[in-house]
């Protein structure tokens, strides 16, 4: 038995990937505690992982949540900005606490989220392995890959190459400071510096993992050869029941909205897509994601309801259509029930999912600078009248299926902690 340790930020989209591939590790008779701030008590408990405060004093509950409800009025650069300034403070946070912290748990390997920034620096301090795991989209960098923050498609011509390293610089321009405060840590460590090795990633020499199917990813040519597209990590059995009034489906074709739980409190983006559903013969379904604003859109026409939550697996099982912002989990679980999508990207790496969206022909995008209620509902009705979509959305359900999904993401994890090597793919993925 192996006792494993989870670092990823508190927020449904990291937690609820590392809770499915957590719960399949503990199922193999290992051992699962996840290290974060206090206010995810409950969903980590409730899912039968272990849990571990970091430094509960300094962040009493809801006070991440109150830092998310200000993130969640924001978009674009500005969104990126604050969520770096939050990188920041979590990263001393970690540094400062959770090596002694790990260590009276008496942790032996780590899995760390690709955007956990000081992973790699705790395990390496405290010597042991650990694994990356792409919860969201890989930021993994080559100079024909769009940067995870930009609406770019895929292109291999000069001038696309010199827009992505442009972008890649002015990324590592806004990173500085945190990596400045990780060779502060490392020197004090005796660890080598960022600074001194500046080609070097942060990123686990035994095994990277990523969600994706690889055929939802543009094509890479520089990964490390640790890197496996496992598929996505779901179990609904880890999740808390939410309550849904099943009883007022209509049994119209089901449009499902959600703008998850970080973006979602701009409240004008729910009154375009109510208004573009209001004439057409579907359902439309809102899940508000925790933002109150449900009186803004009740006297709404057309057939709506809205919800704060929605049991979201269990609703992408009858619907025709979601409607996202491209956040990672809800796309990977529409497509795992073949549905293809109308992506409004808001920010951060919602922006490069829906790109890939645009180029998988899975669904259309509407940018957030141009939504208006005719093109929302333009674009619903193309989706829902050419068969296109979702044979693309079926195409992709199928590559999800082959890529082998958490059990093979733990398979490669307990190969890891055996033989303490990086472990290659079997086959090319």
């Amino acid at each position: 038995m192996t006792h494993f340790g989870i670092l990823c930020p508190a927020t449904d989209g990291h937690l609820n990937p590392m809770i499915a591939l957590g719960r399949e590790l503990q199922r193999r008779g290992n051992r699962v505690t996840l290290f974060a701030i206090a206010n995810v008590e409950s969903k980590i408990l409730a899912a039968g992982l272990d849990y571990c405060f970091i430094e509960k004093s300094r962040y009493p509950q809801g006070t991440n949540i109150q830092s998310l409800s200000e993130l969640g009025e924001l978009s674009g650069f500005a969104a990126l900005k604050y969520i770096l300034n939050l990188m920041k403070e979590e990263v001393h946070l970690l540094l400062s606490e959770a090596p002694q912290a790990l260590k009276n748990a008496g942790v032996e390997a780590l899995l760390v989220d690709q955007t956990t920034i000081g992973g790699e620096t705790i395990a390496e301090y405290l010597q042991i392995p650990f694994v990356t795991v792409c919860n969201a989209l890989p930021v993994n960098q080559e100079d024909t890959i769009p940067p995870f923050f930009t609406p770019w498609s895929y292109n291999t011509a000069w001038w696309a190459r010199l827009r992505n390293r442009a972008a890649y610089l002015l990324m590592k321009r806004l990173t500085q400071p945190i990596t400045q405060l990780l060779d502060e840590y490392r020197q004090s460590w005796n660890l080598p510096l960022y600074c001194d090795t500046p080609k070097r990633d942060s990123f686990s020499q035994l095994a990277q993992l990523s969600q994706l199917p690889a055929e939802l990813e543009f094509p890479r040519k520089d990964l490390p050869k640790c890197f496996h597209f496992t598929g996505p990590y779901q179990d609904p059995s880890g999740r808390e029941p939410i309550p849904f009034p099943y009883e007022k489906l209509t049994g119209q074709p089901l449009i499902y909205a959600s703008l998850g739980t970080l973006q979602n409190r701009q409240h004008y983006i729910f009154q375009c897509i109510a208004e573009a559903c209001a004439d057409l013969d579907v359902q439309l379904i809102i899940s508000l994601g925790g933002s109150n604003c449900s009186e803004l859109l009740q006297q709404m026409p057309g057939s709506l309801l809205i919800v704060n939550y929605a049991p979201q697996l269990e609703l992408l099982k009858k619907a025709t259509i979601t409607i996202t912002h491209a956040g990672l989990n809800t796309v990977l679980e529409s497509l795992t029930n073949s549905v293809p999508m109308l992506a409004i990207p808001i920010a951060n790496d919602q922006l490069g999912i829906a790109a890939r969206l645009a180029w998988t022909e899975v669904g259309e995008v509407v940018q957030l600078s141009q939504l208006s209620v005719p093109r929302l509902r333009t674009a619903i009705q193309r989706i829902m009248t050419e068969n296109l979509y979702k044979k693309n959305a079926s195409k992709l359900q199928a590559a999800i299926r082959r890529a082998g999904g958490v059990i093979r993401a733990a398979d490669i994890v307990e190969q890891v902690v055996n033989t303490g090597k990086p472990v290659l793919p079997l086959v090319k993925e």
